[in-house]
């Protein structure tokens, strides 16, 4: 998409539509505005008890934008079922633009020096636009997730887009809406005015969960879900 930056990929989340490719090696990059979008309610965010035990172990240190790149490099890599990615050199230089004006962000999941999972994505006012996540160690995209959803919540947000659902997605609570539905509360989110970095870098997994989880999550985990 020649002559395509920045400041334009800003304008498209900020009237609902985003960026994808056909596959890593293709240079093209396609503007979708899909009839329905899926979406995380920041209010109705669950996990297994299974998951919440590890993230309370802080089985994993947790990081914030401190190597954006390398993140969205993870999301890109083929991995066992997913070996072909939509994100191509272009959408990656796309974000770094991004990542550098301070607009994406990264949370980044580690072990024993070494980067394990993590994701990424876009925020504009009160609105977060989820973009990708990856695991090499067992939860480790879960866990930053649960980090994310801490921060979010914490930072004033009221909108996560996570762009369509997935079954894994709808574990945690996402839900599908119609296009008009997504246009009335990113309009509203765009209004507010939300603070992705108003916790510190640092915080424990139990600081995490007692923000990420509404309150009727905080002490009782549903016995059917699962990890």
């Amino acid at each position: 998409m020649r002559g395509f930056g920045a400041q334009d990929l800003i304008n498209c989340y900020a009237r609902g539509v985003f960026p994808m490719a056909e596959g890593r090696e293709d240079p093209r990059i396609y503007l979708l505005d899909p009839d329905e979008r899926g979406i995380l309610p920041l209010d109705h965010f669950h996990i297994s008890r299974s998951l919440k035990k590890t993230v309370r172990q802080d089985l994993y240190q947790i990081s914030i934008d401190e190597c954006f790149h390398d993140v969205v490099e993870g999301c890109a890599a083929p991995a066992p079922g997913r070996e072909e990615t939509w994100i191509n050199s272009g959408i990656l230089s796309l974000y770094s633009e991004l990542h550098t004006l301070g607009i994406a962000h990264s949370v980044e999941c580690w072990s024993g020096g070494d980067l394990v999972g993590g994701l990424y994505g876009v925020s504009l006012g009160g609105a977060f636009f989820g973009e990708s996540m990856f695991s090499r160690r067992r939860d480790a995209s879960k866990v930053a997730l649960v980090h994310l959803i801490a921060r979010l919540r914490a930072g004033g947000f009221v909108l996560l887009d996570t762009q369509f659902t997935t079954e894994h997605l709808e574990r945690f609570g996402a839900e599908t809406i119609s296009r008009s539905t997504y246009q009335e509360r990113l309009g509203a989110a765009l209004s507010v005015e939300a603070d992705f970095r108003a916790l510190p870098d640092e915080i424990s997994g139990a600081q995490a969960l007692h923000l990420a989880l509404p309150p009727a999550h905080q002490d009782r985990q549903s016995s059917t879900q699962t990890s």
